[in-house]
């Protein structure tokens, strides 16, 4: 009977301890499959996070990515379908091939037949805001340039403006100074490692004497003021240059309706008498030989700007498909560095389609992020500081060759949020080292959404 019981005992503490088991397996694998839910849920989550911010960074990165503009915006209210070789203002211009483009509109190298000079024409959408857009930088332009008679101030120079009518609407015509590489591509040009303190001075001097003349002569604010957006005078590469590379003058073709190639062909002459042609490739000689004196010419253009989008396109890195590929070859390279070591450095500020006056504001919304100022971000009142700003972290960037705010959205906070704990971070780590015994306990701090609390 004992050893009965004893039996029973054990059975029912075996089936106790089985049943226990199963249960403990049963919560773990619940345990496990809830973990599994969450995880999965986080990961979609993430996921969604990643996608959304994938979706943001592809917006704002495209004008530098993509290498052409697409063909949707090839429409009512859109892009004026721009050939080689086609003719603007009853003939005084002349593309030669393209240079970049924005949202706003296309730029061109173009051939100036009135002057015997290269430009850059830029051919804004034809749709009714980017017209009126168009005439509030013209209006800026034409301030800047009206005070500047000798050319001393470092803004790029209105030459010229314009309506062009074709099949897609009357597009505001802008024609600029021809200017060489942005900034952006000598960092490249250095590899993304830095330039010399003496060069960064130089360019600083140069980029400082146009934003005292907008801000204390004119009371001009820039409002997107980048590396892309201050260009050097002469090109990097000579090669890269249309007056001393040896690239033929195309001339003038019959103007088409038809929707752009992808990759712009180089078109006829159009019915031009040998005269006529004779005569364009004088001018062309004389130009030539004019700037092989050891004055460089330059290769670039004014584009649109836009918050992140920044609208530079595709970028200024030359005026051909082959210019680009053999600058492509020659970055990273020890002969591009020194390229880079040799350029001139005097440079000009460019690209006035966001800019406005301290006394009239068109948007609170401005800057490309990674330049924006805090208190832009923060929605407060701006004024020319958030270019100062914004020409501090270009100091930084040319010496260092990163960006010194680069912020990407995390799991509970948008880019802007990051972008202030970075200047928070940044600047409290400053005055901590500057005064480390003069911190009172009693101090205020801020919380996340930079509020003094």
């Amino acid at each position: 009977m004992a050893e009965a019981a004893a039996a029973g005992s054990l059975s029912r503490r075996r089936m106790q301890d089985e049943e226990g088991a199963a249960a403990g397996s049963l919560s773990r694998r619940r345990m496990q499959d809830e973990e599994g839910a969450a995880a999965i849920e986080a990961d979609a989550g993430h996921r969604r996070r990643s996608e959304a911010e994938e979706a943001e960074d592809d917006v704002e990165s495209s004008d530098y990515m993509s290498e052409d503009e697409g063909t949707e915006d090839y429409r009512r209210g859109g892009y004026h379908a721009v050939r080689v070789g086609d003719s603007f203002k009853q003939g005084t211009y002349v593309v030669q091939s393209k240079l970049g483009w924005g949202h706003f509109s296309t730029v061109w190298l173009a051939w100036d037949e009135a002057h015997s000079r290269y430009v850059a024409l830029k051919v804004q959408k034809s749709a009714q805001h980017y017209t009126e857009a168009a005439m509030d930088e013209i209006k800026i332009l034409k301030e800047i340039a009206d005070g500047d008679p000798d050319d001393s101030k470092c803004v790029v120079k209105l030459l010229d403006h314009f309506k062009h009518s074709g099949p897609n609407g009357n597009h505001v015509c802008m024609v600029f100074e021809f200017l060489g590489d942005n900034l952006l591509t000598l960092i490249k040009y250095t590899d993304y490692r830095g330039i010399p303190l003496s060069m960064v001075k130089e360019i600083c001097r140069h980029v400082l004497i146009g934003l005292d003349y907008l801000h204390r002569t004119l009371s001009i604010i820039h409002t997107d003021l980048k590396p892309e957006n201050i260009l050097l005078v002469s090109t990097i590469d000579p090669l890269k240059d249309p007056r001393r590379s040896g690239v033929p003058l195309l001339l003038p073709s019959e103007s088409t309706d038809e929707p752009p190639p992808k990759v712009p062909a180089q078109s006829g002459n159009g019915g031009l008498t040998k005269n006529q042609k004779k005569k364009i490739r004088r001018k062309a000689k004389r130009a030539a030989a004019a700037t092989s004196d050891g004055t460089s010419a330059v290769a670039s253009a004014d584009t649109d700007g836009s918050d992140d989008q920044g609208d530079m396109g595709t970028t200024n890195e030359g005026s051909s498909g082959t210019m680009k590929r053999a600058t492509r070859d020659r970055r990273g390279s020890k002969g591009a560095k020194k390229m880079a070591m040799e350029a001139d450095l005097k440079c000009k500020l460019v690209d006035f389609g966001n800019a406005c006056w301290t006394y009239k504001q068109f948007t609170n919304d401005i800057q490309t992020r990674q330049y924006r100022c805090p208190e832009v971000i923060l929605g407060s009142k701006y004024s020319t500081s958030a270019d100062m700003w914004s020409f501090a972290c270009i100091c930084f960037e040319l010496t260092t060759g990163d960006v010194l705010f680069d912020p990407h959205s995390g799991d509970n906070f948008d880019r802007d949020e990051v972008c202030l704990f970075f200047h928070i971070a940044l600047f409290s780590s400053i005055v901590l080292l500057m005064e480390p015994y003069t911190r009172k306990k009693e101090r205020k701090s801020f919380e996340y959404k930079c509020t003094l609390i």
